[in-house]
């Protein structure tokens, strides 16, 4: 018999206590240990990565297989080694993620602005640390920062490193956390260190004179807003937009884009062109191909003869990622508690955490000049009498009372006893003695100066600017991004001239769509349907108009007449499902012209309900192509109507029942999924069947079936009530 589970044992808890004690620490982990980067610019994963590397000797060492770096870092890092290749590979200057890359890598690590150029396994490629590593590692091993166990005390790791300049402005990152998240850009090192430099000098330091926009590893144009970037350097927050950089060749007839938005990919912007080819929005372009290859990014578009070039661009940087933005959100994490902070409290931080760092290398430092100073002076007394030194060693019989003897002979401690017994006997010389007494005199000269620096300010930060001039000097490059100002930052795009003539829709039950002009129209003959279609909608408008498409999964897809070509009556015409991108296993139920949005759209359903929505709930300041809720879905739809003003319409039950009533009955609704008001009152497992306008229903009796008030059971259908029935959809 199985075991059933003790009812007994368990206990009821409050979800705030389940959050507490079981959310919240998963959530703090990811925000701590994982997601959000600190101040020395690092997230832990990359942090474990370069240090496991610094300590193979891949600093100043050949490079080695990738896949070794992985196993080594698998040590302080438990993720896995997919995760670790991944974070390596976005450091690598292969990956082109970076703007100072920190691992010199060999092979195909993928790029950053191609979405399916896959990076090589890890067993192919090759790794060592760039030579801007030293800024990071340079007085790791003076204690200047804190050391802890690794996950499973085998061995030490550092919680920070200690970066000479502010790495965490120099290099972008990116994390995603639990209910936050940090998105910082990156800026050229030049820039970031002359600001610092302005900034420890001058706190006042107007830091957009000299740090003039972020800078990104894909180049591209920075279209330069104060506004926006003064809201950045203020609070951490806002956005900058990016655009493509694209040359034009008269001779090849092409456009040669060779920078993009860092935010964007070469897929993305390539999928983008050919759905506005597909769909006629742009018609200028014949091709469009990815020739990258290993001297960097290229995407070329042909174009037709006689295209004017920098419209066609105004118009595909307005409606591609060829022009992106790029949201900030500088989310730091200082000793263990996240904060958004502008860039001078970033710059506050950095100098305050890097001022400590100095402070902690001189002090360890002068513990180790103490340390030889006191050797030293111990060996100071034992010169003033060589020979007595060497009576009491010769003259001790066991070899441990040596130390005791000279601490006793001379007055010193065993620390200064062990290191004079050490000395080799060449040593006792005239020179060795004198070398010595004077490094003594240095020493305390060199400890005074350094306990001095300690306790000054002014010169620990002088020490600071010294590092930032020396890594700007070394390390700094040209801005690769291209700030473009206000006045030269954007094309003037005339509006598109889309033909105004008159034209007639057609809309057939099976969902072909026609446009036909008022020429065509009466030179034509039947239409040509497909075996059991036949025309459900028809209405005369004109090219510009804008058509709303409702399908039988309660969505409408807005689109325009101009999108469709002119064709004839003798053709089947556009099938809208497949133009449209409708989902799968959806058809279309009726169109409707837009108009000017105003008036309403009346909806009848089977369960005997109309509903009368504002117009005006499906105009989108957006361009929203598709719409979803557009009606109730509660009930079948049976009819969908446009009403500039109130007026009658007859619904049809399946028991040959009707009702005539007017939309001055129904209360308008502003919500577009508004279930509506039972017009008519139906009997267990019968429904309505169909809906009209008066003027299209066949009724002649009109006032058989007309009712004040609703809802109502309408009236039996006789033969002699109907005359020709024509049934619309709209």
């Amino acid at each position: 018999m199985s075991e059933r589970m003790d009812v007994s044992q368990t206990r009821d808890q409050r979800i705030t206590e389940t959050l507490e004690t079981n959310y919240l620490p998963y959530a703090m982990s990811c925000i701590v240990s994982r997601a959000l980067p600190e101040i020395d610019g690092l997230k832990p994963s990359h942090r474990k990565l370069l240090y496991t590397m610094y300590k193979m000797g891949l600093l100043k060492g050949n490079r080695t297989k990738s896949a070794n770096v992985v196993g080594q870092t698998m040590r302080l890092n438990p993720h896995g080694d997919a995760a670790i290749y991944e974070t390596m590979v976005r450091l690598a200057r292969g990956n082109e993620t970076l703007l100072h890359p920190l691992v010199d890598s060999k092979g195909n690590f993928g790029k950053v602005y191609s979405r399916d150029m896959a990076y090589a396994a890890a067993r192919y490629t090759e790794v060592k640390l760039e030579g801007i590593c030293e800024e990071f590692f340079d007085s790791i091993d003076e204690d200047t920062v804190d050391f802890v166990d690794n996950y499973d005390s085998t061995m030490q790791e550092p919680t920070l490193l200690p970066v000479s300049f502010p790495n965490v402005l120099v290099n972008p990152n990116l994390g995603i956390a639990v209910a936050m998240a940090s998105n910082i850009c990156s800026f050229n090192l030049r820039e970031v260190c002359e600001t610092t430099i302005e900034y420890i000098k001058n706190p006042d330091h107007d830091i957009a004179s000299t740090l003039l926009a972020p800078d990104f590893s894909t180049g591209a144009e920075l279209l330069y807003d104060k506004k926006a970037l003064d809201e950045i350097y203020r609070t951490g927050r806002g956005s900058v937009k990016l655009r493509a950089k694209w040359s034009y060749s008269k001779k090849d007839g092409c456009i040669e884009i060779t920078e993009i938005p860092y935010t964007t990919t070469i897929e993305q912007i390539i999928d983008k062109v050919v759905t506005l080819v597909k769909t006629g929005k742009i018609r200028e372009i014949t091709n469009i191909r990815d020739e990258s290859d290993l001297s960097g990014l290229k995407l070329t578009i042909d174009v037709k003869r006689g295209t004017e070039v920098d419209k066609l661009m105004a118009r595909l940087n307005k409606l591609t990622p060829l022009t992106d933005s790029y949201s900030c959100n500088f989310n730091i994490l200082i000793e263990g508690r996240p904060y958004t902070m502008g860039i001078s409290d970033i710059l506050d931080e950095w100098v305050s955490w890097r001022t400590e760092c100095i402070r902690r290398m001189l002090y360890y430092k002068v513990q180790k000049m103490k340390e030889r100073l006191h050797l030293l002076e111990g060996l100071s007394k034992i010169l003033l009498d060589i020979d007595r030194a060497i009576a009491i060693i010769r003259n001790t019989e066991e070899d441990s009372e040596v130390v005791p003897n000279l601490m006793i002979g001379f007055g010193i401690d065993e620390i200064q006893a062990n290191y004079i017994a050490d000395i080799k006997l060449r040593n006792i010389n005239k020179e060795y003695i004198l070398k010595r007494l004077d490094e003594t005199g240095k020493l305390r000269e060199e400890i005074a100066d350094m306990e001095d620096a300690i306790g000054s300010r002014r010169r620990v930060r002088a020490m600071i600017i010294e590092d930032l001039k020396r890594v700007s000097k070394k390390y700094g490059k040209e801005r690769k991004t291209e700030i473009v100002y206000e006045d030269t930052q954007e094309y003037v795009e005339e509006a598109e001239e889309i033909p105004d003539y008159p034209v007639t829709y057609f809309l057939t039950r099976g969902g072909y769509f026609k446009k036909i002009t008022p020429q065509s129209l009466r030179m034509s003959g039947e239409h040509k349907l497909k075996e059991g279609d036949e025309l459900a909608v028809t209405f005369e408008g004109s090219n510009r108009d804008e058509l709303l498409i409702f399908t039988d999964k309660a969505q409408v897809y807005k689109t325009r007449g101009s999108d469709f070509e002119d064709t004839k009556a003798s053709v089947l015409g556009d099938y809208l499902p497949t133009k449209l991108g409708m989902d799968e296993g959806e058809s279309v139920f009726t169109m409707i012209p837009a108009g000017d949005y105003s008036g309403f759209l009346i909806f009848a359903y089977e369960n005997g309900k109309v509903a009368k929505i504002e117009k005006k709930g499906y105009d989108t300041k957006t361009n929203r192509k598709k719409l979803i809720n557009a009606y109730c879905d509660k009930s079948k739809l049976v009819g969908a109507f446009s009403i500039a003003a109130d007026e009658e319409f007859v619904l049809f039950t399946d028991s040959e029942r009707a009702i005539l009533f007017s939309s001055a009955l129904i209360t308008p609704k502003a919500a577009k999924n508004a279930q509506g008001m039972q017009v008519i009152t139906l009997k267990a497992k019968h429904f309505v069947r169909s809906a009209a306008r008066v003027a299209s229903s066949g009724i002649i009796a009109q006032s058989r079936f007309r009712v004040r008030k609703i809802p109502a059971a309408g009236a039996l259908i006789r033969p002699e009530d109907m005359g020709q029935v024509q049934l619309t959809l709209a």
